[in-house]
């Protein structure tokens, strides 16, 4: 389950999401994400399609590597 620190740390990461991709995801949908993340990058990636809806297999591969470009450069810095 995720905490409200958890997901307020990738506040900046949903909102450059949005901005960058065009993938505004609700609550439950960033929840999907923030669970998905410790199964690495690309199952977070998947995850952001299916909150979308929309079809990861027929996605173009541009825009895949977009999502999963801007999560990586959006991740926040864990803290020791």
């Amino acid at each position: 389950m995720t905490d409200p620190a958890n997901a307020a740390a990738h506040a900046d990461m949903f909102a450059a999401l949005c901005k960058e991709v065009g993938f505004c995801l609700h609550p439950k949908g960033e929840k999907r994400v923030l669970e998905a993340l410790p199964n690495g990058l690309d199952a977070a990636v998947r995850a952001v399609f299916d909150a979308e809806g929309v079809d990861f297999a027929s996605s173009t591969g541009d825009l895949r590597r977009a999502v999963r470009d801007c999560l990586k450069a959006h991740l926040p810095i864990p803290h020791p």
